[in-house]
């Protein structure tokens, strides 16, 4: 078990305490509550860590590989700890410890599983994913992710779906219209299944349970909640029914009639250029696996609704042989081969698109992904596909929750826009990089001036970088070699840095000049990145700023240690604690931009409640600060594996919630 939270909130906290008896062997729980998580005398998130535990009975210490093996064996059940009931009122909630409350036996909800025709899923849960982790401790089948409980209440919901489609047409409903309404009782009925598994889990801040896909994997859970569907809260069934009627009826109001088909995206049953625009949302290459994902809901669906849709749902699981991700675990763990076969799929869809576009349509495509890898691999299937890519735009189509565990997604998705390239005609490296410049300056001053940052600014100046690399079948090296898709993502990522960093220096768009020691951490960190470095390499990069390193040294907190012929420059992990960074002016009347940054960095991580102070004192530049947070965020493509530091993921955060934590703040205290 991992932890025994309730309730945490400011004023309130609740959490279940363990009753160890080492005489009878037995360990109960009693509700415990006190107004701050100190006066509980003890520590309801200190249970299991990292797969490694400690037997409340005895102190034995168990590992995770022992727990795997039990699983596999087995011998690993469900045990209740807790229920939190809404009182008469439903303006608050009692929290009763287990044995304080009575609930069905195991055998009753087999006897209500005896009694109906629809089964529990027996069906494998997908055991190749990377994103998939229940399978190591024995949880092998869709129906091992339920309690017993759930089980017989689903599979009754499920047949429930069936019995009134039958009802609809005896009572003499048109066939089409009984369909669809059993179609969106199906759909409710997926609702209520994501949040009532033993992996939805409990959140001790918002009094809520989490959705069982609240990130898209199906991870090993300890501490899980489930939802009662006929409570009156969330996961409520009735509650879901009502919000799909309110869909299906707002989209009835358009009067639009819509062709929905189910094809494969490399064999669409239209005629050449029939279309006026192609909007396409392609699978973020190595980053979900979609139809894995989805045979949590197929399985489901399949028992609810799936003898009026055979066609779609008569499968074991989902197809998956010509999904199109980048999956090595379906190539035999070859990455090249998936990579290709990834590339393959991308082009003939996109090739297709090509065929039934009209001449001069656009294409869109909407792209979430921050890997060098899976952009190239996109590029080189539009290009070879004959698209011209035209335009880039970032837009806000992301939950930011649903975002958290996702590194390789955009905080917003990239609207790359694209039109069909007539042509075959080989391009000139010299060309190319002549159009480079020009077309990235456009693209910051554009998107600055519209408010986009972080790593959003960088991809969206990168994909508008690409007009004059598409406009060509191939890019010609000097030497007649081709230029890779890759390097030239790369060069174009290093010029965006470069325009960026000379804004940094003021040398554009009318930015008066950012102070030496803000410009001097910058370069230090562009050049040298967060290791130590040379006293003399780093002497006379400073020298070249117009400062000391002893004044550096001298500042409070330090922003350069000095010792054993290295230089240490401090990040604001370091530094940002101290109260007054940032709030003392330094030579020229004003505070120094990087000890702002530091101090708002460290704020945003450890204490957001003192945001709106903290800048209402300080009263930065926001611009300059924007500036400079944008460039010690680094590059918006990453290698495979390569993470970023601590400070470039910490400015990346900021600077895609920058609205809410620094203009509204900043206004807020004008």
């Amino acid at each position: 078990m991992r932890q025994t939270w309730l309730v945490k909130t400011k004023g309130r906290t609740v959490a279940l305490r363990p009753d160890v008896s080492r005489e009878r062997l037995t360990v109960g729980w009693e509700v415990v509550e006190a107004a701050s998580a100190e006066g509980l005398g003890f520590d309801p998130a200190a249970f299991s860590k990292r797969g490694r535990s400690t037997c409340l009975v005895c102190g034995a210490s168990v590992d995770g590989n022992y727990v795997k093996a039990e699983g596999r064996a087995g011998r690993i059940g469900i045990r209740p700890l807790a229920a939190v009931v809404p009182t008469a009122s439903g303006r608050g909630r009692y929290y009763l410890a287990a044995g304080d409350y009575s609930e069905p036996s195991d055998e009753e909800c087999e006897a209500v599983l005896q009694g109906l025709v629809v089964e529990p899923p027996e069906e494998p849960v997908p055991n190749d994913t990377r994103d998939f982790r229940t399978q190591l401790y024995g949880l092998t089948r869709f129906r091992d992710l339920f309690t017993p409980r759930q089980l017989a209440t689903l599979c009754a919901f499920a047949q429930s779906v069936r019995e009134t489609y039958e009802e609809m047409r005896t009572e003499g409903m048109e066939e089409k219209r009984a369909e669809a309404v059993a179609a969106c009782l199906g759909l409710t009925l997926n609702r209520v299944i994501d949040r009532n598994t033993t992996l939805s889990v409990w959140t001790e801040n918002g009094q809520k349970i989490q959705s069982t896909h609240a990130r898209q994997a199906l991870p090993m859970v300890w501490d899980f909640a489930e939802a009662n569907p006929f409570g009156g809260s969330l996961a409520d069934a009735r509650d879901y029914a009502a919000n799909i009627g309110d869909i299906v009826e707002s989209l009835a109001t358009t009067g639009r009639v819509v062709d929905l088909q189910r094809t494969s995206a490399t064999q669409l049953p239209h005629h050449d250029a029939v279309f006026d625009a192609v909007i396409t949302d392609p699978p973020y290459y190595d980053n979900i696996s979609y139809a894995d994902l989805s045979d949590f809901f197929y399985v489901w669906l399949k028992r609810s609704i799936g003898f009026l849709f055979p066609e779609h749902l008569d499968g074991e699981l989902t197809p998956k042989r010509r999904e199109a991700i980048m999956a090595p675990y379906r190539h035999s763990g070859d990455k090249a081969a998936a990579r290709a076969f990834y590339e393959q799929e991308m082009a003939a869809a996109f090739a297709e698109a090509h065929r039934v576009l009209k001449p001069g349509a656009p294409l869109v495509c909407v792209y979430a992904h921050k890997t060098t890898l899976g952009w190239a691999s996109l590029v080189e299937a539009l290009r070879q596909a004959r698209f011209l890519i035209t335009e880039a735009w970032p837009m806000d189509t992301e939950h930011t929750k649903a975002l958290k565990a996702r590194t390789a997604s955009l905080a917003s998705s990239i609207f790359l826009v694209a039109r069909r390239r007539d042509t075959d005609e080989v391009g000139q490296y010299a060309d190319v990089r002549g159009e480079l410049d020009e077309v990235i300056a456009e693209r910051l001053d554009r998107l600055t001036a519209a408010g986009v940052a972080g790593s959003d600014l960088v991809i969206a100046a990168i994909g508008a970088g690409l007009r004059p690399f598409t406009r060509y079948a191939y890019v010609e090296l000097p030497n007649g070699e081709e230029l890779p898709t890759v390097a030239f993502l790369e060069e174009v990522q290093q010029k965006v840095l470069n325009a960026v960093l000379s804004r940094v220096h003021g040398l554009s768009d009318g930015v008066t000049a950012i102070d030496a020691a803000t410009r001097y951490y910058v370069f230090a960190r562009f050049s040298y990145g967060y290791a130590d470095v040379d006293f003399d390499e780093a002497n006379n990069l400073a020298r070249t700023a117009g400062l000391e390193l002893d004044d550096l040294k001298r500042s409070i907190p330090p922003l350069a240690g000095i010792g054993k012929g290295k230089v240490h420059l401090a990040d604001y992990s370091e530094r940002g604690s101290v109260p007054e960074l940032g709030l003392v002016p330094d030579g020229d009347g004003q505070p120094r931009v990087i000890d702002v940054l530091h101090g708002l960095l460290w704020r945003a991580a450890h204490e957001p409640a003192a945001l709106r102070g903290y800048l209402d004192e300080a009263r930065p530049d926001p611009h300059k600060l924007r500036l400079v947070a944008q460039a010690l965020q680094g590059k918006g493509l990453r290698a495979e594996g390569e993470n970023k530091p601590a400070e470039a993921q910490a400015c990346e955060r900021l600077l895609g919630a920058w609205r809410t934590l620094v203009d509204d703040n900043l206004l807020s205290g004008s």
